[in-house]
C-alpha cells in the first residue's frame, strides 16, 4: 500500500531538525528563504511521495512541511523522486529534480517542473526526463553561461538497466537545454568521470550485503552524483560534486580551465568535505555571506541539513 498524499502538520523547526537529503536553498526576495530536498522516508524504492519545502526568514527557524510537489494522476514517475532544486526565471519558478518509473517503462532521469510561486505547487513541465531516454541519470542543475545558454549539469551514475550493465566508473555531463527548459539540445558532453579525482574511492557494500539487485550496479564502482556550479567573485567557475571517498560519501570541486561548463575540468586534490556526508550547494545571500548546504550523516535515517559558511575566492571554497 502507498504513503498518504496528505501533507503533515505544518511546523516550526530548527534547521537541524528537519531530516532531509540533497538540500537545496532558494532565497526568493531578500531575507527569505526556502529550502527543497529529498524528503520520502524510502529513498530508493517504494511509492513516492511527492517533494515538500520549508520557508524561513532567518536561516535557523524553518516553517513547513508545505507541499511542494504531488504527482498528478498519470504522472509518469513514482518513485525515486530526488534531490529537486529550484531556480527563478523570467518570473516563474523551474524545479530540476530526479524521477524513476517501477515499471522501468522509462529510465530513470531529470525532469523539470513550473510553478508561479516559490513554494509551489509544482507541475510538470518537461515531457518526462530531459535526460539520455537510454541511460539512468540523477541529479541535475541548471548553469546558464554569459551568453545565457542554457545548461543541465547531471550525473550518469554507476546504476544500469536489465539491457546494459552499470558502468565502472561513474561520469558527469552538461546538456544544452532549450530555451523554454522543455527539452535537451543536441548531444550531452562528457565533464569528467569519477576516477579523475584522486580522493574517490570504490564502493563496496560491507561482508553479506548485496545491492538491490534492480539496480544493476557494476562491482565496487565509482560514482558521480550531487553536481552544483558556481562562479567565484574572480569569475572562476567551480563545481561541487559528490562521490565516495576514504571516509564514506564526500564532497570534491572540480574547475573549468576554460572558464564554461565544456571545461577542461581540474580536479582539487583533496575533497572539501570528507566524512559521510555531501550533496552540497551554496547559497550567496544577499547579505553578502556564502554558505555552505548539505547532508550529514549520509546514514539513514539520520540525515540532516548542515550549513556553514565558506569563504569563496579564486579557485578556492573554504569551510569558515
Amino acid at each position: 500500500m502507498g504513503r498518504s498524499n496528505q501533507p503533515a502538520a505544518v511546523q516550526q523547526l530548527r534547521l537541524g531538525e528537519i531530516r532531509m537529503r540533497d538540500p537545496f536553498i532558494l532565497e526568493t526576495v531578500p531575507g527569505e528563504f526556502v529550502l527543497f530536498g529529498t524528503s520520502d522516508q524510502n529513498v530508493w524504492g517504494g511509492p513516492a511521495t511527492g517533494f515538500d519545502c520549508y520557508t524561513s526568514n532567518d536561516l535557523d527557524h524553518w516553517d513547513g512541511p508545505i507541499p511542494a510537489f504531488r504527482p498528478p494522476p498519470g504522472f509518469w514517475a513514482d518513485t525515486q523522486y530526488w534531490a529537486p532544486e529550484v531556480h527563478a526565471l523570467e518570473g516563474r519558478f523551474f524545479m530540476f529534480a530526479t524521477f524513476a518509473d517501477s515499471t522501468r517503462a522509462r529510465s530513470r532521469g531529470v525532469a523539470v517542473l513550473v510553478s508561479d510561486q516559490p513554494a509551489g505547487p509544482y507541475q510538470p513541465w518537461s515531457d518526462g526526463p530531459v535526460t539520455p531516454a537510454n541511460e539512468p541519470c540523477l541529479d541535475g542543475t541548471l548553469h546558464i553561461d554569459d551568453d545565457s545558454t542554457r545548461w543541465l549539469v547531471y550525473s550518469r551514475g554507476t546504476e544500469g538497466t536489465s539491457d546494459s550493465p552499470g558502468i565502472a566508473d561513474g561520469e558527469m555531463y552538461a546538456l544544452r537545454l532549450s530555451e523554454d527548459l522543455r527539452t535537451g539540445v543536441g548531444e550531452p558532453i562528457l565533464l569528467f568521470a569519477a576516477s579523475s579525482a584522486g580522493w574517490t574511492r570504490p564502493l563496496r557494500f560491507p561482508q553479506g550485503v548485496e545491492p538491490p539487485k534492480d539496480l544493476h550496479l557494476a562491482k565496487d564502482p565509482l560514482f558521480t552524483d550531487g553536481p552544483f556550479l558556481l562562479r567565484s567573485n574572480e569569475e572562476t567557475l567551480l563545481m561541487l560534486w559528490s562521490s565516495h571517498g576514504e571516509a564514506g560519501y564526500a564532497m570534491g570541486i572540480a574547475e573549468s580551465e576554460s572558464g564554461t561548463v565544456a571545461g577542461p575540468w581540474i580536479q582539487h586534490d583533496s575533497p572539501l568535505w570528507s566524512s559521510n556526508g555531501g550533496h552540497g550547494m551554496v547559497l550567496r545571500a544577499s547579505t553578502g555571506r556564502d554558505y555552505l548546504a548539505f547532508h550529514w550523516p549520509n546514514n539513514t535515517p539520520d540525515e540532516r541539513v548542515q550549513l556553514t559558511e565558506v569563504h569563496i575566492s579564486g579557485a578556492s571554497v573554504r569551510i569558515l
